[in-house]
């Protein structure tokens, strides 16, 4: 106990980027409500590293996530590997009975998805997804205002970032790859990634595994969920993909999309080139006003996200303001909310029902990109 709160012991699996950058910095900074017990990974060398980087007492490691899944001195596993793992290390922390993150993707199929599901009501231990720009102050604020509003006319969503390594390396934690891999593990995550891209693209949309399917899978469970888990909170489900470009196997992976609402329609745009910017929106427009929130990269730790509005005021003068209600970064708040949600019970916004509804607009962009092309080569004929 330090200040009369509870201390979340939490047992952490991956040792990677995200994990050097965000997770061991953040919860050493709010060592006040956690303190991090248990490392898991496959690398010994990652492991090494990562113990020397937490604030307190050094952790337990291990290579085996059930040995950290089964330890007393865990109350929270939080999952922050490869995605092909989050599922099955998903699974044992329900097993024993855990409350457990996990980073976004949760899953990468519908039946992985509904797995997760069963597992969290037949055990006590509880769910969270780790879909950071949710709980970014910017964005809530944008969600009120966007409530607000008499009618939307139109939105757009926008997410086109340069390279991670670009940020990774400005953000003062100085991570290292580490690559001390034994041949089974490598072989392993080749096995589960192959199994979870013929459960979700093959069996579960009837579209073939390709180079080229396999690579835009992958990209929406990436960088998409950030930006369609938050257009979902904001505006809910879309209704119908009326059109999709699908990224090439060669060259900078880019994608987009036009979702139909009930009563107006979304355009997305998303892609990774090679230039060191982070360019990421949300903009919702009524018809006298125009909500816009910003996103900048969580990899520098203390950027904003900022909330934009452009308005008519009643006197037919135009109005511009910038509103930013805090520092305090994407991850630093998400944290608070889980502290919240272990600690004291609060519900999690972002739980399991909530993120499979991502995997379906994964399937629909799909589907709508694949049809498009498909047209495309019957006219050429």
């Amino acid at each position: 106990m330090a200040g009369g709160n509870k201390i979340v012991r939490v047992g952490l699996i991956g040792c990677g980027e995200i994990t050097q950058v965000a997770h061991i910095p953040t919860l050493g900074f709010l060592s006040d409500n956690f303190q991090i017990t248990f490392l898991c990974d496959v690398s010994q060398n990652a492991l090494d590293h990562c113990k020397g980087k937490v604030i307190g007492p050094t952790p337990n490691t291990t290579r085996k996530a059930e040995d950290l899944c089964a330890s007393p001195d865990v109350d929270l596993v939080m999952i922050a590997n490869s995605d092909a793992f989050h599922v099955p290390h998903a699974l044992l922390g329900l097993k024993y009975n855990k409350f457990v993150f996990i980073e976004k993707p949760m899953a990468l199929s519908l039946n992985d998805a509904n797995s997760i599901i069963q597992a969290e009501k037949e055990s006590s231990g509880k769910v969270m997804v780790g879909y950071m720009r949710r709980y970014a102050a910017g964005f809530l604020d944008a969600i009120k205002e966007i409530g607000s509003l008499d009618k939307i006319c139109y939105a757009r969503v926008r997410d086109i970032v340069g390279p991670n390594s670009s940020f990774v390396g400005q953000s003062g934690t100085f991570p290292r790859v580490f690559s001390d891999y034994r041949p089974d593990d490598s072989k392993e995550l080749s096995d589960r990634t192959n199994e979870f891209l013929e459960q979700a693209l093959s069996k579960e949309l009837d579209i073939p595994v390709t180079p080229a399917t396999a690579l835009q899978w992958r990209h929406l469970g990436s960088l998409g969920s950030h930006d369609l888990s938050a257009m979902r909170e904001a505006l809910g489900m879309p209704t119908a993909v009326l059109g999709a470009s699908l990224c090439a196997t060669k060259g900078p992976p880019f994608w987009s999309a036009l979702f139909q609402y009930p009563s107006f329609s979304v355009s997305y745009e998303s892609g990774i080139d090679g230039v060191p910017r982070f360019d990421a929106s949300i903009e919702v427009f009524g018809e006298d006003k125009t909500v816009k929130v910003s996103f900048d990269s969580p990899y520098v730790k203390g950027l904003p996200t900022n909330m934009h509005i452009r308005e008519k005021l009643e006197d037919g003068s135009f109005r511009e303001s910038l509103v930013r209600k805090t520092y305090e970064d994407a991850y630093t708040l998400e944290m608070k909310e889980l502290y919240a949600f272990v600690a004291d019970g609060k519900p999690a916004k972002t739980d399991c029902e909530d993120a499979k509804k991502d995997i379906e607009i994964f399937g629909m962009i799909m589907k709508a990109g694949l049809a498009g092309q498909a047209g495309q080569s019957n006219g050429a004929q």
